[in-house]
């Protein structure tokens, strides 16, 4: 609950009296928990506070003159959650995925100024990092490309041909025939036909494609121009293009990110996830396997990327091998978008429009044996309870929608003059939305599995199997919801397996406060996210794999599964690649694993550190250690100054699994 949301409706006096406390306690510091909502977003620094006054009080303003009853009063039980409710009055959408090939192809005009097409993969990479700065301001949530090396070949092409042409100057070498191929990498004959050009070329442009991707990264890591001085929230999807230039693309982005930046440094940003597909990168032979060794050894040593199936059934419906644009990709923590009831079935161009999520616990708790009042869990009056508050969260969702659709060209700027969400450029700066908003997802999450069954049975999914079975109904009813609602209302619904970062800890404290500390549910500072085993509890890889794997298939908005290696990973590449393989075999549609990667300050060494460097022998007391973690699929600079206090408590909670 933010602070504005603390004020009552007394008298004005009281409640200038309410705004000024809470308007002290940003400017003072004294609430870090508010401060560091988003990890993404230094609560603390000038900007930082700025717009955290300025969200407050669109927090305020919707809830006292915007949303609905019904809905007002499902947040203040504490039984939902509005996620980025400072958004709401102003109708802006959440995340969507940039048609990078058609900006890069026309050019695109900044609002500032006009771009040409690029002809150098330098200066496209470039122009990439730009998109999404002109892009991120028009939308709350995340930015991502769901296929950049296939957007990005062509320009490798450009600049192989440049280079060669000014190589057969050089070396006085006859230049080929014509062909319809035109001059690429691709042409195996120009190596005898013109041996020395192809080598100066491709040296030259895998030196330049090295260079762009180097700066790629370094500018999405140092881009703070989103509200707030935050940096972009920047994704990028990658690992299925087989041509030597889109290869070349995904080589090189990785080894920039395995250099790290200025001092070797871990990039946060942008989320890297290398898209596995059987035939494509999974198998010795497959074209593109050793990029996916490389990713696997890029992601022991930097975290990132994660790892997206396409082979998983439900990534498959809408897949056309013909089209990279069916691919499955995600963005930003987890979020899916694919399909379209209104017939677009491909990624760029769209994206999600809101979510609200359920609090499962509270119900849980009111219904199930854990308060001591029955012995036997209410089932049926707890689904009634879930259903009316499903309800609510989809009138929620309706409503803001409309609030969406009837904005105009204009509000969304660059993303509709520039066609970025598809069909945008063909309408008029004053004409509204809606009809093309109409092929974004709305979403119900849901928070809290293991501390709801905990309340209804005694032990949650991962402690008994007759529970598991108990969970995996219940999250396939909330599907149900979600489909026939869809069918029903003629709109592309979906079911979300939430990221909860500041939400994990709110719903806690709040439920604690009204049945106290109740063991296994409401005695840890955060619930734990979506369906996830908890982080506490002891168990195997393969274990928290076979059990969390069937959630991704009902869970259609997104979902990510995660397991924590026990010490370096850096050291043990073949059980890192067996654990990833593993994943994707019991049809985990988006896998990341957790290791603990430490940088002492004083010399630079990066590894798992204790309260010494084990290089230098400097003690944390006396210098930085800077403690790298991921928070609900993404991550952030230093867990211990950046996460709010739940997160903290749940990343001191992770137990290791062993393979």
């Amino acid at each position: 609950m933010s602070l504005l949301d603390r004020t009552g409706l007394g008298s004005a006096d009281a409640m200038l009296e309410e705004i000024k406390q809470w308007g002290d306690a940003i400017m003072e510091g004294s609430d870090a928990d508010l401060l560091r909502e988003n990890a993404n977003l230094n609560g603390e620094s000038f900007s930082g506070k700025m717009s955290k006054f300025g969200s407050e009080y669109a927090r305020w303003y919707a809830r006292r003159f915007t949303m609905p009853a019904a809905l007002v009063q499902a947040v203040d039980a504490n039984y939902l959650y509005v996620h980025d409710l400072d958004q709401y009055v102003l109708g802006t959408t959440n995340c969507m995925f940039i048609p990078f090939a058609k900006l890069l192809r026309r050019g695109f005009d900044t609002g500032s100024g006009s771009v040409r097409p690029p002809n150098s993969i330098s200066s496209a990479m470039a122009l990439v990092a730009i998109i999404f700065q002109s892009q991120q301001n028009a939308q709350y949530g995340g930015v991502s490309a769901n296929k950049l090396d296939h957007d990005l070949a062509p320009y490798v092409a450009k600049s192989f041909a440049k280079h060669f042409r000014k190589a057969l100057r050089y070396f006085g070498e006859n230049e080929p025939a014509d062909d319809e191929r035109g001059i690429s990498m691709s042409r195996a004959d120009l190596r005898i036909l013109c041996p020395e050009s192809y080598r100066y070329a491709l040296e030259e442009t895998e030196e330049e494609t090295m260079q762009g991707a180097e700066s790629l990264i370094h500018n999405l890591n140092t881009m703070s121009s989103r509200a707030g001085g935050q940096i972009p929230f920047t994704s990028i999807n990658y690992g299925t293009c087989t041509s030597p230039e889109g290869q070349l693309v995904i080589r090189s982005i990785l080894t920039a990110t395995m250099r790290g930046l200025g001092h070797g440094e871990t990039p946060i940003f942008p989320i890297q996830i290398f898209k596995c597909k059987k035939g494509v990168n999974l198998e010795s032979g497959d074209p593109n396997y050793s990029l996916f060794l490389k990713a696997a050894e890029c992601s022991s040593r930097r975290l990132y990327p994660n790892f997206a199936n396409l082979d998983a059934p439900l990534n498959l419906e809408h897949y056309d091998p013909a089209d990279p644009d069916t691919e499955f990709a995600t963005m930003g923590c987890r979020t899916r978008v694919v399909a379209d009831r209104f017939g677009r079935n491909r990624l760029s161009g769209k994206g999600n429009l809101s979510f609200n999520t359920l609090n499962l616990v509270k119900p849980g708790i009111e219904y199930g044996i854990v308060s001591g009042r029955r012995s036997k869990a209410d089932e049926a009056g707890f689904y009634r309870k879930l259903t009316r508050y499903l309800e609510i969260a989809l009138d929620g969702l309706l409503h803001r929608f409309g609030i969406q659709a009837a904005q105009k060209t204009k509000a969304s700027d660059f993303m509709m003059r520039e066609g970025v969400w598809e069909g945008g450029e063909q309408l008029d700066p004053d004409d509204t939305v809606g009809d093309l908003l109409k092929h974004g997802s709305l979403s119900i999450g849901f928070i809290g599995l293991a501390e709801c069954m905990k309340a209804m049975y005694g032990s949650h999914h991962g402690e008994s199997p007759q529970v598991y079975a108990k969970a995996i109904e219940l999250i396939r009813y909330l599907r149900h919801f979600c489909d026939a609602k869809s069918e029903a209302l003629n709109i592309n619904l979906t079911l979300f397996a939430t990221p909860a970062e500041g939400l994990s800890g709110k719903f806690t404290k709040r439920d604690r406060e009204a049945y106290g500390c109740l063991p296994g549910v409401t005695d840890r500072e955060y619930y734990t996210n979506s369906f996830h085993i908890p982080v506490y509890h002891p168990m195997t890889s393969t274990e928290k794999i076979r059990l969390e794997a069937p959630f991704h298939d009902l869970c259609n908005a997104g979902a990510i599964t995660y397991v924590e290696l026990n010490g370096n990973a850096r050291n043990n590449l073949p059980a890192f690649v067996k654990i990833i393989k593993f994943a994707l075999s019991r049809q985990v549609s988006y896998f990341s694993i957790n290791h603990p990667i430490d940088r002492c300050s004083a010399c630079g060494y990066e590894g798992i550190i204790g309260a010494v460097c084990p290089a230098c022998d400097s003690h944390e007391k006396d210098v930085h250690i800077r403690r790298l973690r991921r928070v609900t699929g993404y991550l952030t600079g230093d867990y211990q100054t950046r996460f709010n206090g739940a997160k903290q408590a749940e990343v001191r909670d992770r137990v290791k699994h062993s393979p």
